[in-house]
């Protein structure tokens, strides 16, 4: 599939945002702990990808009633659903000036399409050194998802299966999805939103 950014200005993938605050100490200090200048932009790339895939929790995973959504709340707590570290990897990556934006997925919810459908947030990545984007999906690995860092081939969490009307959406966004961040605001109860609150198209 053919991924295309929104602009053509990099510096759009660049910005912080309310919920892509990496002006806060306690990102500032993440990224002082996993970054050197000697690292090259795609080892910042895997480090901070594998950082927040096997660090920070899925809060579906572990059934937690929590929501974060702002990337400091996802680091303070660290867990969130996948709108939210979506926000924790585009503000660790943009803060070391990679360009880093919002990929979107209509994935159906649990397995088949009378169970519901849901979008599903992962990042796109521009790599300075490799003069492109690439997809990565931090939401969280367990069995039956196995996503890993690649510059080779795409290896996310969910493949698409078109024939259950699952969507593979090809734009890269310099910002996150209102409707997601919307829900993650607007609601208490992590549980009861992944079952019944979240969005299911762009």
């Amino acid at each position: 599939m053919a991924i295309k950014p929104e602009s053509v200005h990099l510096n759009d993938f660049l910005k912080e945002l309310n919920v892509v605050d990496y002006s806060h100490p306690i990102i500032r200090e993440k990224i002082n702990e996993l970054f050197s200048n000697e690292q090259t932009d795609i080892e910042k790339v895997k480090i901070a990808f594998e950082y927040v895939r096997d660090s920070i929790s899925h809060s579906w995973d572990i059934q937690s009633k929590r929501i974060t959504c702002k990337a400091s709340d996802v680091l303070i707590n660290r867990e969130g659903i996948c709108y939210a570290k979506s926000n924790l990897l585009a503000a660790l990556l943009r803060a070391v000036q990679i360009p880093t934006g919002f990929c979107y997925q209509r994935l159906t919810l649990f397995d088949t399409p009378e169970k519901g459908y849901c979008l599903h947030t992962l990042n796109g990545v521009f790599i300075k050194s490799l003069n492109r984007w690439i997809r990565i999906d931090a939401r969280g690995n367990k069995p039956g998802v196995k996503a890993e860092f690649s510059i080779n081939e795409e290896i996310l969490a969910f493949p698409i299966r078109e024939d259950l009307g699952e969507i593979d959406y090809q734009t890269i966004y310099s910002a996150p999805n209102e409707k997601t961040i919307n829900t993650l605001e607007t609601n208490t109860d992590l549980l009861e939103v992944y079952l019944h609150h979240l969005p299911d198209k762009l």
